[in-house]
């Protein structure tokens, strides 16, 4: 949906992205056992209410779950569940799954297509631009390093895939890692040393682009 930006902004980030992406790589744990994509989907069906048929939620303050790496499936359930995140309702099903299950799930909505979603174009504009530059001035790193310049993630660190997400999902997550209200970021606090930086709009900006990246 949107252009890349010139070979010029290209180059002024590449040599940090190259730097934090070997750094993703050299921090990534063994892989883990590969799930069953069709048990996962008999399981699916009480998390459709939410979440969708094939995991693409209709609800824009849900999030999609369709093409979401199993890793970062795995340790957002699994966090759910150990009270690093919480909300009511996930944590009461998380509860409930094994991990043979969880495993099952991640498998079935990891080979789900992430719906192509639009986003507004001056809003998106100035979102790209955080996310595939940063903000110097305010030390802000570009979202690509860890999500990719079409928002795929970083499956084998287990950073999550953005694409087609719901901007009001994402924009309330960036907003909750802001205000110390998720810290499920782990001990480097990546997420939460980001938004720290981030105004209101920037978030809005970057969600709306996010929402329309494929």
């Amino acid at each position: 949906m949107f252009e890349m930006e010139s070979c010029k902004a290209a180059t002024r980030i590449g040599t940090a992205l190259f730097g934090l992406l070997a750094g993703c790589v050299l921090l990534t744990p063994p892989t883990l056992a590969d799930g069953d994509p069709e048990a996962g989907k008999q399981r699916a069906i009480t998390c459709a209410a939410c979440h969708g048929a094939d995991g693409n939620s209709v609800n824009p303050e849900w999030p999609s779950l369709a093409g979401q790496n199993e890793r970062y499936f795995r340790e957002t359930l699994l966090a759910f569940k150990s009270g690093k995140r919480s909300n009511p309702l996930m944590t009461a099903q998380a509860m409930l799954l094994n991990d043979t299950e969880i495993e099952n799930l991640g498998a079935y909505y990891a080979s789900q297509k992430a719906a192509q979603r639009s986003a507004d174009p001056q809003l998106a504009a100035k979102g790209e631009r955080l996310y595939r530059g940063g903000n110097k001035d305010s030390d802000v790193s570009a979202c690509i390093a860890c999500h990719g310049p079409t928002g795929r993630g970083n499956a084998p660190a287990g950073y999550p895939a953005l694409t087609g997400q719901h901007a009001t999902y994402t924009a309330k997550q960036l907003n909750d890692y802001k205000s110390g209200a998720r810290t499920s970021d782990g001990d480097r606090q990546i997420m939460r040393n980001i938004t720290a930086q981030l105004t209101a709009d920037q978030i809005k900006a970057v969600a709306a682009y996010i929402q329309g990246l494929r």
